[in-house]
């Protein structure tokens, strides 16, 4: 079973930058389409960005493409993002995830691992 620890969350001004990573355990990570979601207090969990298996396909959400990076290193088990320009959102939780499917996964239920969530604040 493939576990997944995130790391790189922290406070920051709006305008900055972090960089998100993930860290898999196991050997079957390559076999998994990886993907960030994000939280906020009081709504649903949404998917930022994914990357296919390969690494050579990715998708992002409409309120951070241009802005935020995703990628993959099948060598080391690790999927990161880097986040630029971030926005005075607030606190949000951000959570790195991975599915077998074979078709886009954009729905929380759609993804088999899950990470405990790294905690990102941005402030004005």
């Amino acid at each position: 079973q493939v576990q997944l620890l995130e790391s790189g969350g922290g406070l920051v001004q709006a305008g900055g930058s972090l960089r998100l990573s993930c860290a898999a355990s196991g050997q079957t990570f390559s076999t998994y389409a990886m993907g960030w979601f994000r939280q906020s207090p009081g709504k649903e969990r949404e998917l930022v960005a994914r990357i296919s298996r390969g690494g050579g396909v990715t998708f992002y959400a409409d309120s951070v493409k241009g802005r935020f990076t995703i990628s993959r290193d099948n060598a080391t088990n690790t999927v990161s993002m880097q986040m630029s320009s971030l926005k005075p959102d607030g606190t949000t939780d951000y959570y790195c995830a991975g599915d077998r499917g074979a078709l886009l996964a954009t729905k929380p239920s759609e993804y088999e691992l899950w990470g405990q969530g790294t905690h990102v604040a941005v402030s004005a």
